[in-house]
């Protein structure tokens, strides 16, 4: 597509492009599962990202000539300077992209099998895939967190089991996929959207550790929290287990990201900013997750005075005036900028502590001690490599 001179936009045939993979939806839409309202936001958002020239589809020049898929194409030459598509991408951008890759893979390893179906019987998917057993629904109700809250075994039995034919099905085109790859009868050029690291300024979060404590941290997990979201409780245990086995290698911080429709979780936060007046934010935010739930305005006071607070007339006045409202109102706004939109989220990376900047990537929910460690030994590694060369 020609925008004007000087300027080209690489993109195929965005109507073709959009028709296929909504086409794709429609028809292998077991391959996924979402809600009809999840649906519809991702078609809405694959029109926005076709409009943009941001589907990742195969590149064309004027020639019409077709070459290999690229992650990171070149939109635009503007007065000879290559504009690509990592120049455009935000924290949403990134999202949007990384969802569409995984539709597109889905629908992509469909297709292969049934080209290759005709010649190599043995990738047919013909009444072969397993369906999850009585126990199967058992355990994945037993041991998935936070899904007893959605409601009892036999209310969620129904959704367990269909969401588990499409795990099951995925899983065993996913094995035949492989095999094909591996016997090289298809060569794939789709690739995942490039890593994003998003830099995000410390400001006035609240660290564990001292600074001044003589030790270099040089990877940082921030956190984005909520005091009456749940996923924000149940990762609490998880982040304590954390600072205790990294804390001389990894910093931890703390800012605020109240919920609208959590009413009191914004006078908690101002809470602990006025605790943390006299040196008891850790031991007030310990209690507040603790009983997140039960806490109203009316109560406060009488945690603060549990968690240690001295001096009770400062810390009610400072409440009252709500002398920290601005600060909590910064946090969330910091926050939004860098597309949070639920809670907890964290920002895990290099930490420069000159300019208090953290840059790394972005990870949402109650997300697993294995998963933090994974991504915490990766910036370590490199850290650690940094600092033996310097040696």
């Amino acid at each position: 597509m020609w925008l004007g001179r000087g300027i080209f936009v690489y993109a195929n045939q965005l109507e073709n492009e959009l028709c296929s993979v909504l086409d794709v939806l429609k028809n292998r839409f077991y391959s996924m599962y979402f809600s009809s309202f999840q649906l519809f936001k991702i078609l809405n958002v694959l029109t926005v990202v076709c409009l943009l020239g941001l589907l990742p589809s195969y590149t064309y020049a004027e020639t019409k000539e077709l070459r290999p898929h690229s992650n990171n194409p070149i939109l635009a030459i503007v007065d000879g300077e290559h504009l690509t598509l990592e120049d455009l991408k935000n924290s949403q951008i990134h999202d949007v992209m990384v969802q569409l890759y995984q539709i597109q893979s889905q629908a992509l390893k469909e297709i292969v099998l049934a080209k290759l179906a005709k010649n190599h019987p043995e990738l047919k998917l013909e009444n072969e895939v397993p369906l999850p057993s009585e126990g199967d629904v058992v355990r994945f109700y037993e041991n998935t967190p936070g899904i007893k809250e959605m409601g009892t075994l036999e209310k969620m039995r129904r959704e367990i089991t269909e969401y588990l034919k499409k795990t099951f099905r995925n899983t065993y085109i996913e094995n035949r996929y492989q095999l094909a790859i591996k016997k090289g009868w298809a060569k794939v050029y789709l690739q995942p959207p490039l890593e994003f690291k998003l830099k995000a300024k410390l400001s006035t979060a609240k660290l564990w550790f001292d600074e001044d404590d003589g030790l270099t941290r040089k990877v940082f997990l921030l956190e984005y929290s909520d005091f009456q979201c749940p996923f924000c409780r149940r990762v609490q245990g998880t982040l304590n287990k954390l600072r205790e086995q990294y804390s001389k290698e990894v910093q931890f911080g703390y800012r605020h990201f109240p919920l609208d429709f959590h009413k009191e979780a914004r006078y908690m936060a101002e809470s602990v900013e006025c605790a943390r007046e006299q040196g008891k934010f850790w031991e007030l935010q310990k209690l507040l997750y603790a009983d997140g739930d039960s806490v109203s305005r009316g109560k406060l006071h009488q945690y603060a005075k549990k968690a240690g607070v001295k001096n009770a007339r400062r810390f009610q006045i400072c409440l009252k005036e709500r002398k920290y409202k601005d600060r909590v109102l910064n946090d969330l706004k910091e926050g939004m900028k860098l597309g949070i939109r639920g809670t907890p989220t964290f920002i895990l990376g290099t930490y420069d502590t000159d300019a208090r900047v953290v840059q790394g990537e972005l990870m949402s929910g109650a997300v697993s001690e294995e998963r933090f460690k994974e991504v915490i030994e990766k910036y370590l590694s490199t850290s650690r490599a940094e600092a033996s060369l310097a040696q």
